[in-house]
């Protein structure tokens, strides 16, 4: 395998700090950037204070480099503008400084695109930094994941902690709406190849699971891995978003910054377009059952569930 000068953005972050050290494997020569390396805790890797949103430090960043992973996302509450504004303007830094260092290849991990064309404000902005983004290099490449099913994983952790906390699950009408949700090992795996692979440069790809399921389905797939009963009450024609993520955000622990916009991208089928990503880079998919077993052993290795 060709060995790279790679950096990875958000190495203090969930997937970040996953691909490094899948990475590290290969043997690709790697510099991970945060706007604070002192708090990073990661092995085996230089490390280079940058910060997107403002550019500062990103020439030293990309100095040398020849694969970028683009792993920033900015949704959570600040005094600098809406997350919408500030992931366009972190994209726009980027692409610029990726531009003069030479950067051969940047590859981002955003959202997939609904149905039927109705963006959320979450989805509509990851569909503009993608667009800038793959205009940004050479060999540019997209993914596109809807749900990652992982120990880590904010999107599951989510869904793990209504099943736990509630004793009967309301759905929403968005729990009607399908997706197809990829293992967090697969993505990892995905996002490694593409590093490399001549097959990938310039695309834009779904990563995806083999199975495509409703969230009220996954959800009820996570009840069965939990060995536990919660009725649903399904709320056929009534989505309540603003009111539903309040009352969601306060039940998981999470702000309702992060959960609204999030539960406004479920108001329609997200699907991917069809499963090149995996046939082009040669990764086997794990099922959609194996994903959340292995997520909810990982998640007990630190803590316990206390409904499983």
């Amino acid at each position: 395998m060709k060995m790279a000068s790679i950096l990875v953005t958000g190495v203090s972050g969930y997937v970040g700090g996953a691909l490094v050290p899948r990475l590290a494997r290969d043997g690709h020569r790697l510099r991970g950037m945060s706007r604070d390396p002192g708090r990073v805790r990661q092995p085996g890797i230089a490390l280079v204070g940058a910060d997107a949103l403002s550019g500062r430090g990103l020439r030293r960043a990309l100095e040398g480099i020849e694969v970028a992973y683009y792993l920033i996302h900015s949704m959570e509450p600040a005094a600098d503008g809406a997350f919408t504004e500030r992931e366009r303007r972190s994209a726009q830094n980027f692409a610029r400084a990726a531009r003069r260092a030479g950067v051969r290849r940047v590859i981002y991990l955003g959202g997939p695109m609904p149905a039927g064309g109705r963006l959320s404000r979450h989805l509509a902005s990851r569909l503009a930094v993608e667009q800038i983004l793959l205009d940004s290099c050479p060999e540019p490449v997209a993914f596109r994941a809807s749900i990652l099913i992982g120990a880590r994983s904010r999107s599951f952790r989510f869904l793990v902690r209504l099943v736990e906390r509630l004793p009967v699950l309301a759905i929403p009408a968005w729990g009607e709406h399908r997706s197809a949700p990829v293992d967090e090992r697969d993505a990892l795996e995905l996002l490694a190849r593409a590093a490399t692979s001549e097959a990938v440069a310039g695309l834009s790809l779904d990563m995806r699971g083999p199975e495509v399921v409703s969230y009220a389905e996954l959800i009820d797939r996570i009840v069965e891995a939990m060995l536990i009963a919660r009725p649903q009450v399904r709320l056929r024609g009534v989505n309540l978003t603003p009111l539903a993520s309040r009352v969601a955000a306060a039940v998981s622990g999470e702000r309702v910054e992060l959960v609204e916009p999030l539960m406004e991208s479920l108001d329609d089928d997200l699907l991917p377009r069809d499963n090149r990503a995996a046939e082009l880079l040669g990764v086997r998919l794990h099922s959609l059952d194996s994903a959340i077993e292995h997520a909810l052993r990982e998640w007990e290795m630190d803590e316990t569930l206390r409904a499983r």
